[in-house]
This record gives structure tokens, sequence and C-alpha cells, in this order.
């Protein structure tokens, strides 16, 4: 079995689920048999409470998983059905490990970060990477893991010493480690920097880990003496460090307006195509159920007010949703823009326009449906009020009412 660690530095969020999926694609391609894993080092026992504010949307997995959404890539790229073991996060590590204590397995000696902890996510790793997640049943050849955070963050420590200790476990010329760094280009200088990316390697190696590969994510391709400033202080020939252009679109398309979608912060669907500019071969779209011809409306601009009805959004939020010939109500966390998804699932079921609701926007169709047609004005959801009188959706384990 050979192992492939993703890593990140500098900053969050650059790219290393669409880059470890993709060297999984090529991989794949060249007809090895690839999973993936991905370690979120958060306490957190799964993605299924998050708020998609914060997180983004959880992706569900066949057998039930929820989690995080890097797992989708993996599945559309490799084309593979993963589980819910394939993501481990801290909270998973620590229970594993804690019941094991309780059920007397460490014969009374001291449980530590290391080498309980450690160990476990290392047994956890060798043995989700042997379950088979092609259709033909054998077991994968690469595992592709995508360490989550950025090196540094303190509660991705323990799962660095982890991977420390597993490339010798593994054995070094079965482990490889692709570090992923930003390069960022200040419009002041415009000059490629190449000092957070220094930094973010000397962290890696200080904590024991050498990078095979350097993916440096910057606005346009590197320059050849910067790939050689970063090869000579990262301590890597400059065949290994690799560039990767960051782009990002949003799909636009002038045609019938099919979908009017309705959320409650402007940028929160903001889509992002990133990928590997010297492979071509590699998926380059994702799909997405967002269709190029939606628009989008804010939910807080439809909310009626005496203040709201004089301006003008909210003449444009109304005038953009009685012009849709569908709405779909995502889902959502807090009350704000409730009231207002309230007056557009009002306003489909009336005017028997095709509506979809989707998590929270479901919940409020219910509260659409018991207010209007029941008759029951103060139905609301637990969440938004405890004390309603009819709680037709419940924040409790228990159902409390059925329509």
């Amino acid at each position: 079995m050979k192992y492939i660690l993703v890593t990140g530095g500098v900053i969050s969020g650059i790219g290393k689920g669409i880059i470890a999926s993709s060297i999984g694609t090529i991989l794949k391609s060249c007809g090895l048999r690839v999973t993936a894993i991905k370690i979120d080092p958060y306490i957190n026992i799964d993605a299924g409470t998050f708020s998609p504010y914060e997180h983004g949307e959880v992706f569900v997995l066949n057998d039930g998983g929820e989690v995080d959404l890097d797992l989708g890539n993996y599945e559309r790229f490799l084309d593979i059905n993963l589980y819910k073991d394939n993501n481990i996060t801290t909270g998973k590590i620590y229970q594993h490990v804690i019941n094991k204590e309780r059920h007397g397995d460490y014969l009374g000696k001291t449980v530590q970060v290391v080498p309980h902890i450690t160990d476990a996510v290392q047994e956890w790793v060798m043995n989700q990477a042997k379950v088979p997640v092609d259709d033909d049943r054998k077991e994968p050849q690469i595992c592709v893991i995508e360490l989550g955070g950025t090196i540094g963050d303190i509660e991705g420590m323990p799962f660095v010493e982890a991977f420390r200790q597993f490339q010798f476990k593994a054995k070094r010329e079965n482990f490889c480690n692709i570090h992923v760094s930003l390069v960022p280009q200040p419009n002041a200088t415009g000059e490629q920097k190449t000092k957070p990316t220094q930094n973010s390697v000397r962290a890696l190696r200080g904590l024991g880990l050498s990078p095979d590969l350097i993916v440096c994510r910057s606005a346009k391709p590197i320059e050849m003496a910067v790939k050689e400033k970063i090869s000579m202080f990262c301590h890597v020939e400059p065949e290994q460090v690799s560039t990767s252009v960051i782009v990002s679109y949003i799909c636009r398309k002038a045609s019938k307006n099919v979908h009017a979608f309705l959320f409650s912060t402007s940028d929160y669907f903001t889509i992002c195509d990133e990928f590997f500019p010297q492979f071509p071969n590699v998926i380059k779209h994702p799909f997405s159920l967002l269709s190029s011809c939606t628009n989008y409306i804010d939910s807080t601009e439809l909310e009626r007010s005496t203040e709201a009805e004089n301006s003008v959004k909210y003449h444009q939020a109304w005038h953009k949703l009685c012009k849709a010939d569908g709405i779909l109500v995502p889902g959502g966390f807090g009350i704000r823009g409730t009231e207002g998804k309230l007056q557009a699932i009002s306003w489909a079921r009336t005017k028997k326009k095709p509506f979809l609701g989707v998590c929270l926007g479901m919940q409020l169709a219910v509260v659409e449906f018991a207010r209007n047609c029941l008759n029951w004005k103060d139905a609301n959801s637990t969440e938004f009020d405890p004390d309603t009188k009819n709680p037709v959706v419940s924040t409790d384990a228990s159902p409390v009412c059925v329509l």
C-alpha cells in the first residue's frame, strides 16, 4: 500500500481537497486503484451538526455518514463510494480511545496523546485504506489522505505527529507528502512572495515531515526564479515545486428564468473552479445543483415592513420571484431571512408554482402550511420559538406533531 499525505500551509481553504482529488484522478487514470481519507481536526464526531455558514454544506454518504464536503469531491473525481470511516475527526479518535480505556484494553496504563492517540490515528488509516471502494471490490493500492487545517494549528498537532511516525511504519518508499502553500502577489509590488511558503515548510520540517512535492497556489503561474527560490530554501529540487493557479468564477447565462434561489447571505453560493492547469485531462468542472440560469434572491429583501415596502430592493426581489417558474428554498441556520422564505413559500403554494424545500426550506414549508391552511397562526419551529403552542417542527428527539 502506498500513502500520499496532503498538507496545507499559510492559510486554510486553498484547495487541498481539489488537489487531493485531482492527484487521485491522475493515478486512477494510470490504472491504479485509489481510495481517499479526509482528516478534520475538530472535536465534533461528524459534520452533521455544523452550520453551513461556517463550514459549508454537509455531504451524506451511501452508508448515511454525514461528512465533510471534500469527500463528495473524492467520490465525484474518483468515481468511488466512500464510507463514514473515510472521514476521521479528533472526536472520533478520542471517542475510540476513551472507549478502549473504559473497556480496560490498556491494562491500567496511563492513556496519553503519544502513543495512544497517535497509534489510533495510524491504525484507523491503515485499516480504512484497505477497504474496497470500487465495483470490483479489490483492495486499493494507493490511499490519498488530506489533513485538514493548516500546519501549525494546535488542534492538528497529534495528527502531524502520527504521520511523522507513520512514514517509518509504512516505510519511506511507500509514503509521500504533498504540501500545498500560498504564494501571494501583493498589488503594490506585483512580486510573488515566497516567504510564507518558506515559513510553512520550515514549520512542517520542524515537526518531522519533509515535503516530496510543494504545490504553490497563486493568482498567476509562478515564475522560474520564484520556483528556484522555493527549491533552495525548502530543500527540494525545482521539479518538485509545482504551480496551481487559483481561478474563481460565477456562471452566468442569458436564458429563461427557470428558478428563483432564495438564500440569506449574498456570497454564500459562490462557485470556485480550482484545477491543475498542467494536467488538462483532470476533471475541471465538478457538477453542481446550481444551474447557470438560476436567479438568486436574498430572502430578507422579501420580508414585508413599512420600511422594506418603500425600498427598491424589496420591489426588485418580488419582481424576480413573480417571474420565476419554480422555487428552491435551501437549508440554513438562525432566524435571519426566515420570514422572507415563508412569504415566498406561501406565494409558491397559492400560485401553484413548483417548489423544492431542502432541510430548513422543507421545515418552513410545514410552518407555512400550518399557519395558513390549518389556521395555527403561531405555528413555528422550536428552533425559533421554544414556547410556541404549535411546535410543528421540533428540535427535540421525539416527534411533537405530524401533519
